[in-house]
Formats: structure tokens, C-alpha cells, sequence
């Protein structure tokens, strides 16, 4: 099972579509997640200390906007948030947004994840890089060492050691209702990753001679000595990911179904959710099925696909 992917992947999402683009000499790249036209009722929950995110306040509950068109996930760190504004320019000429009037504006959200310290960090995420991405997306989606997963890296506590090779994952199930759930991550944890299933170690640091040492260890006492962790610089990580449903939900469910996918994080990343993380999860329901699922049931499902799309993430990488 350890090295066995999982099946599906976010765009088996009634109304979903992924497109990737990146640098290979830049090692950074990004990602836009698609809805319909009409857009998808969104939401997001942030749950590390240091994100870098735009649009995440009209998503809350209580703010007038509902509808996303789009998710842009990016490498760059904070200079990564320019390719939304290339997913805007497309979306708009797509015909796409909210109408004011005078003009559509499109709804897109965007978070982004550091990796200037992997490739050329004069290369990142720009208006060009997030339109490509826009045209090259569609049904079906590459996984591993693609579009903001591309400068992703897992294990970076241990002063020393090297971090290893992650990347971007997906996985998606199907309910018995006809619901389907989905879940797209890019894995850039200052943690270790572990499978959801069996808990074997699927990513982690190395030391130059090749041995696996782990966090954890150093993080409950273990030798070596817990002062030999390395402090990352804030932001310097984080775990950036969508969850898509194809029923119908409101403002607020869809808000609480970001809440519980960082379970599927927490079931997979250790540690998780930490300083030099900015942990940041989008939910988006396209409504394009009428069938109706038990809400926690649905929630779930989205905690597992989202564990299963960051194990993805590893072995697609390898």
C-alpha cells in the first residue's frame, strides 16, 4: 500500500477544472483551480501561523460575495499572488464575474507557499505564468513535481539534513448519493509526512549520508537533542490545498468543510499547523448535483480525501 497512489483526483468534481504552469529553471510553478462560470460557493480556513493569502476575507460568513471562479495555488511566496491577477485577465475575457455594470470582475482567491530557497528566486508566479495555467486546464490533472508543487519540499526541522522532494497531489471519492468530493494540495511542510493508512513515513529529512531522521523524534526528546531543531524563518513553508464538492451548499457549510479538510493535514503532516506554516485550505461547492448527502458525512470525506491528495503529493514526487 506504501507505494500505491490513490485514485481519482479533484476534477472528477462535476463543474472542476485544474491547469498547471511552471518554471523548470525558476523550480516554482502554479496552479489555478476552475469552477463554472457561474462560479461555486466558497470558503476558507486558515490554520497556520504565517499565510500568505488573497480574497480570503469576502469568503467569510457574513460578507456579501458567495462566488468564487477560481483558486490560484503558487510557489513564489508572497510575490506568487501576481499570477491571480493573470487568472482574472482570462476569467474576464471568458466572460466571468461578478457583473457591476460597467464591467465583470472576477472572484479569485489565492494562496501561496515559499520556495525561493530551491530554484532562481528572481524566477515566480507571475500575470503570464497564472493565464497559462488558465489555458492549460481541464479535465484530468498531472500530480507530483507540477505547478505549485514544483519548489515543494517536506522535512526542514533538522539543522543538517536535506529536505525531500515533494509536490502536488489529488484524490477524489465518490459517494453513494452521487456526491462526489475532491481535494488538490501542494505539501510544502516544515513537518514529516506519514501515509494516512499505515502511518509509514512517505516524506522526511536526510541526513547527507542518505539516513532518514525524523521531527517527531527531536520534538518529543528523543536524541538528538530536541535544541538541535532548526527554526525555519516564518512563512519560509506551508500547505496550501482546495476541496470541492459538486452538491449545493451554503456560505456557511462550505466555510466549515475548509475547517475540517486541515483534519486530513493533521492525519498526514507532524508537526502541522506551526509558525513557520501557513496552513491554508479553500472549500468550493459547485451545486452541479441535486442529490443531497448526511453534512457530516460529507465532511468526512473531505478530511480524507484531502490526507489521501498530500500522500499523492509524495508518491508522485518519488
Amino acid at each position: 500500500m506504501l507505494n500505491k497512489t490513490y485514485p481519482g483526483d479533484i476534477t472528477h468534481v462535476h463543474g472542476i477544472r485544474v491547469g498547471h504552469a511552471q518554471s523548470q529553471s525558476g523550480k516554482t510553478g502554479c496552479t489555478v483551480v476552475l469552477c463554472r462560470k457561474e462560479g461555486a460557493i466558497g470558503g476558507v480556513s486558515v490554520r497556520g501561523a504565517a499565510p500568505g493569502t488573497r480574497e480570503t476575507d469576502l469568503l467569510r460568513p457574513g460578507n456579501l460575495v458567495e462566488h468564487v471562479n477560481a483558486i490560484v495555488l503558487s510557489g513564489g511566496s508572497a510575490y506568487g499572488l501576481d499570477a491571480a491577477g493573470g487568472v482574472m485577465r482570462y476569467l474576464e475575457q471568458m466572460d466571468c464575474g461578478m457583473d457591476m455594470g460597467v464591467a465583470r470582475v472576477p472572484i479569485v482567491p489565492a494562496a501561496v507557499l515559499y520556495d525561493l530557497s530551491v530554484g532562481d528566486p528572481h524566477i515566480r508566479p507571475d500575470a503570464a505564468m497564472g493565464r497559462t495555467a488558465c489555458m492549460a486546464a481541464g479535465k484530468g490533472m498531472a500530480q507530483g513535481k507540477v505547478g505549485a508543487g514544483m519548489g515543494a519540499t517536506v522535512g526542514k526541522l533538522i539543522p543538517g539534513a536535506v529536505a525531500q522532494d515533494s509536490g502536488i497531489g489529488s484524490a477524489s471519492i465518490t459517494l453513494p448519493e452521487g456526491v462526489t468530493v475532491g481535494a488538490i494540495v501542494a505539501v510544502n511542510a516544515v513537518g514529516d509526512v506519514y501515509h494516512p493508512e499505515t502511518g509509514e513515513v512517505l516524506g522526511c529529512a536526510h541526513m547527507p549520508d542518505g539516513t532518514p531522521i525524523l521531527a517527531e523524534g527531536l520534538l518529543y526528546g528523543q536524541a538528538p537533542a530536541p535544541q538541535q531543531i532548526r527554526i525555519p524563518a516564518p512563512g519560509s513553508n506551508t500547505t496550501i490545498g482546495v476541496v470541492a464538492v459538486d452538491c449545493k451548499l451554503t456560505k456557511e457549510q462550505a466555510n466549515r468543510l475548509a475547517d475540517v479538510s486541515h483534519d486530513g493535514l493533521a492525519r498526514t503532516i507532524r508537526p502541522v499547523h506551526t509558525q513557520m506554516d501557513g496552513d491554508t485550505m479553500f472549500a468550493v461547492a459547485t451545486g452541479r448535483t441535486a442529490s443531497e448527502v448526511n453534512f457530516v458525512k460529507l465532511c468526512a470525506a473531505a478530511a480524507e480525501v484531502t490526507a489521501r491528495a498530500i500522500a499523492n503529493a509524495l508518491l508522485y514526487a518519488k
